[in-house]
């Protein structure tokens, strides 16, 4: 999957602080709700992806690797693809995605709003 098919999918789980109005995650979430997808906040609202009552299409990580990394192993939920944001991920963390066959890109959905949404 490419940054345009993830902008084409519904259903977002954003982790990180999306309390924070100076914080990324808090901005990629409001920046995705205001464009009319449906957003589940993870780390901050909700503690686990697995408390998400929808089916999810795409996770976003915008939260410290091993955080992140908890959070990723404890899921039991499909999704399509994890969007790394910058800063995100460490050599843990993507070696448990490969070793699991997690489907995943780097990129920033904020650039993917700007590039593929009107």
């Amino acid at each position: 999957m490419d940054l345009q098919e993830i902008m084409q999918q519904h259903t977002f789980a954003v982790l990180g602080d999306t309390l924070n109005e100076e914080k990324y995650a808090y901005k990629i979430k409001h920046a995705l709700l205001e464009k009319g997808y449906t957003v589940y906040a993870v780390g901050k609202e909700l503690a686990s992806i697995n408390d998400i009552p929808d089916d999810i299409d795409i996770i976003d990580l915008c939260i410290h690797p091993v955080k992140g990394l908890k959070l990723l192993q404890e899921c039991k939920k499909n999704f399509k693809c994890i969007v790394i944001q910058p800063g995100a991920s460490d050599e843990a963390l993507l070696s448990y995605l490969n070793e699991n066959n997690m489907p995943y890109i780097d990129g920033c959905l904020l650039v993917g709003l700007k590039l593929y949404t009107e």
